[in-house]
């Protein structure tokens, strides 16, 4: 069987897109746990700002509607990416748990 796009064997050439970072698989355990520690920091503050831009609007301290319903909608779509990077992380762990030694 050949491989006429080159795909098996991996494009020549090709590095990493950011140089200064390492490469996806070369990352320790301990830099996946920062990096998702730091991203779910990061939903917990798009939702206490979605949470204080409605309170603010609640009691008059704002009247722009739209920037209320754009941080809502931005805290909604963080924690659902989050909640399906969960649900991977566990799946890959079941299969893991699965694979006979």
């Amino acid at each position: 069987m050949t491989d006429p796009l080159g795909l098996v064997g991996g494009a020549s050439g090709v590095g990493p897109l950011n140089p200064g970072q390492p490469a996806a698989g070369k990352t320790s355990a301990a830099g996946f746990k920062d990096l998702l520690m730091q991203n779910i920091d990061q939903v917990n503050e798009l939702q206490r700002d979605a949470t204080q831009a409605i309170e603010d609007l609640q009691t008059g301290r704002r009247d722009d509607v739209e920037s209320v319903l754009l941080a809502t909608a931005k805290a909604d779509t963080a924690f659902r990416l989050l909640q399906q990077v969960r649900n991977k992380v566990f799946d890959a762990y079941r299969e893991i748990q699965q694979l006979r030694v």
